[in-house]
């Protein structure tokens, strides 16, 4: 135990001081990342007045898996569905905020005489909001029902996934030490393939497993699996040249398109939480006074550079993406601090002893006097929209407030829709078969060539890897031939069938493409007879009904697996259902409210409630159970854990939700006062229970009191029978409160 001492000690000055410095943060309501920044600095050795952390090197590796979990349970809140659903709206907004906002930080890094890496990883750093912080403002501000939360947390995902893409781009710069055209290109192609295979084995592969083994996995066990799973793929990331907290989003977003993804996340979280925790202590440790007295210009103006450049820049993206002006200033100035993230890149600079040690605390700095603004910030939008709206011009006014969104592309022209179709479709099952034909080449090729030498490996790997991509290929070249758009075109123009069939054979060529790719990277035959061979065996392909069968049932488990936790997740209403995304061009919208475990409309019918009157909403649906009451009648009762559809404007909603939590029980009654006790009663001729029966005594019905026996002489009892007369002298025993029992002696 001599060996662990230090770590011990360290580890209880750690979580004891953050203990304690949270719970005043949260009597001071504010955000616990910044308690537990404080009670690093405190137990850092930088603070002279308290007993210090002694082994650093045990601490930053706590930290380091640290970020793994964090990375890991962002990625179980992420999902490829959620993000195409978004639309380019979110990506418009994201996109503009990340690149101005990264080139704002390179911008000052040079102006304070900064190296071009810190000045990269500086613009990094600078370039996301926190969202940690950005959902308590929403929350303790009652905020999260209007309109233009919404819009922000959209954007804040799609920010968190182009902030993993942004980590891995910065270790490769750190790698080779300045952008090289060619070698960035190179790796985001292998990254773009490692993606592909991410997804293959995300829609695939785990969620079959989990389901097929579902009855056995208790949180225990579904524990045990998925931290496994997780730290799996950061060693696999690790081995890729990838950084561990790359690997840990990965698998958190794989695990994120099952049905288990919320059981997980709640059995993880509290693992997550600690060593969390003790990552942003790590963080606190890093603030040198010292240099926040040397950098103090340079922290003021990295704070006066993201309010103004969120403000600026975030409202202007958010204008692109198509919200009207007030709306995005919201948004804008809604998103004025750094937090997690930045501290995550800041953390990545120094494991790849890239960046400068005043980087970090500087950045710290920065964070906590941003995170403290952000409640003002998001005060300040309306007064500030009120401001310019007077200023500006009423036809620019009036273009910017009508600004519903990037137009859609409309369904109406069959082949711009069986185009759109044939697009996804192609690229979709292009990029699975790239993603199975990467995985044989590279990992599987060489066990075979090993085991079986170069000329027979080959052969098998060749049978082996066009087997499994048969169905894939077989689907672009016959997918969309029979659909209704096809058909309606095949039929009504006799010119549109030479088109219609160049459709085809584009496919087919493209399918034989990748078989022709493997017969030429395995054998050193001609390629004019290479293709031959490919051709010919696309046709072998199309034409099998074994691969057709295989296609099928590949499709549906793509399918199944595709949209289970979707399905789930509308019963069970946490999914807004379709047509939400549509009133948001309008001025209201559908938000989902739980009633809490104590409210007072507990057992109450709409009717009574009058929603659309006196609140101004209107209850689409109730959830209860994980069943669904759509469009519920007025005589509908409500109950505690109900979730509520509910659909208004910003004002009506804001304001109904915060009667939800504010209409609730608080008086609770003293717990000794309702226990339950046992007592004996001695029948007299003046009871108000002699010569009564059981029945008829009135136990049960005046005094909430349960008769359980008759005293026999022997201490025992004898069931009560109702038609039992209770006589003089009787011994009864009774159950009941004590207020309950107090009554009945009084009038025994």
């Amino acid at each position: 135990m001599g060996e662990l001492q230090p770590l011990i000690s360290d580890l209880a000055l750690i979580l004891v001081l953050a203990g304690v410095v949270t719970i005043i943060f949260k009597r001071l309501n504010q955000p616990l990342v910044l308690g537990y920044i404080v009670a690093g600095f405190i137990s850092s050795p930088h603070f002279q007045l308290m007993p210090s952390v002694t082994d650093m090197q045990s601490v930053q590796t706590w930290a380091d898996i640290g970020v793994i979990f964090l990375m890991f349970t962002l990625g179980l809140e992420f999902s490829f569905k959620k993000i195409l659903k978004m639309g380019s709206s979110p990506f418009i907004a994201a996109c503009t905020i990340i690149f101005c906002m990264i080139g704002i930080g390179s911008i000052c890094g040079h102006f304070f005489g900064w190296s071009r890496i810190n000045s990269l990883f500086l613009g990094g750093m600078l370039a996301m909001s926190s969202t940690t912080i950005i959902f308590k403002a929403f929350d303790d501000m009652g905020l999260r029902q209007q309109r233009f939360a919404g819009s922000v947390l959209s954007v804040l995902v799609v920010e968190d996934i182009l902030g993993i893409l942004l980590m891995v781009i910065l270790a490769m710069v750190a790698a080779v030490g300045k952008l090289e055209g060619t070698a960035l290109i190179n790796s985001l192609l292998r990254l773009i393939l490692v993606l592909v295979v991410w997804f293959l084995v995300g829609v695939f592969v785990i969620p079959t497993f989990l389901r097929k083994n579902r009855r056995w996995m208790s949180r225990e066990t579904l524990l045990v699996v998925s931290l496994g799973l997780c730290f799996l793929m950061v060693v696999l990331a690790v081995k890729m040249e990838y950084s561990s907290a790359f690997g840990a989003f990965m698998m958190g977003s794989i695990l994120a398109e099952t049905i288990e993804a919320e059981q997980i996340n709640a059995v993880v979280e509290s693992v997550k939480d600690f060593f969390g925790a003790v990552f942003f202590v790590s963080v606190g440790m890093l603030v040198d006074p010292q240099i926040l007295l040397q950098y103090w210009l340079p922290i003021l103006l990295l704070v006066l550079a993201i309010i103004a450049g969120q403000v600026l820049f975030g409202t202007f993206g958010y204008l692109l993406s198509g919200q009207p002006l007030k709306v995005a200033m919201q948004c804008g100035f809604s998103m004025t601090q750094i937090g997690e993230f930045a501290f995550i890149i800041a953390s990545l600079g120094v494991s790849l002893k890239v960046t400068a040690d005043f980087l970090y605390p500087v950045v710290v700095a920065v964070s906590v006097i941003t995170t403290f603004l952000t409640p003002y910030m998001i005060k300040l939008a309306v007064p500030a929209y009120n401001h310019i709206e007077h200023l500006l011009p009423a036809r620019l006014k009036q273009t910017l407030d009508d600004s519903n969104g990037i137009p859609s592309v409309s369904n109406d022209n069959a082949w711009k829709h069986l185009m759109l179709s044939l697009l996804k479709q192609v690229g979709a099952y292009s990029l699975l078969s790239m993603g199975v034909i990467a995985v044989f080449l590279t990992s599987i090729l060489p066990v075979l060539n090993h085991l079986l030498g170069k000329w027979w490996g080959n052969v098998v790997c060749g049978l082996l890897v066009i087997f499994s991509v048969a169905p894939f290929l077989r689907a672009i070249v016959m997918r969309k031939n029979h659909s209704e758009e096809f058909k309606t075109l095949w039929r009504r123009n006799r010119f549109n069938r030479f088109p219609l069939i160049f459709t085809i054979l584009a496919r087919y060529v493209l399918s034989s493409a990748f078989i022709f790719y493997i017969v030429n990277y395995l054998t050193p035959f001609s390629p004019v007879l290479l293709w031959i061979v490919a051709l010919i065996l696309m046709l072998f392909i199309i034409a099998s009904q074994r691969v057709k069968l295989n296609s099928i049932r590949l499709e549906h488990l793509f399918l199944r697996n595709l949209h289970s936790r979707e399905i789930q997740a509308e019963q069970q209403g946490k999914l807004a259902p379709g047509y939400a995304k549509r009133l948001l061009s309008r001025d209201v919208h559908l938000s989902i409210l739980t009633l809490p475990m104590n409210t007072q409309l507990a057992g109450q019918t709409l009717r009574s409630l009058d929603l659309s009157r006196k609140e101004g909403v209107l209850v689409a649906a109730v959830i209860r159970d994980g069943s669904r009451i759509n469009i519920p009648g007025a005589d509908v009762r409500l109950y505690p854990g109900d979730k509520l559809q509910v659909i208004g404007d910003d004002e009506h909603l804001s304001a109904f939700a915060r009667r939800i939590q504010s209409e609730v029980h608080t008086d609770f009654e003293r717990t000794d006062d309702r226990e339950m006790l046992l007592r004996s009663l001695t029948i007299t001729a003046t009871s108000p229970f002699c010569n009564k029966t059981v029945r008829d005594s009135g136990l049960r019905e005046d005094f909430q009191c349960m008769l359980i026996g008759f005293e026999d002489g022997e201490e025992h009892l004898g069931a009560p029978q109702a038609d039992r007369i209770i006589c003089e002298d009787d011994v009864i025993w009774i159950v009941g409160e004590r207020a309950s029992l107090k009554s009945l002696y009084q009038q025994s």
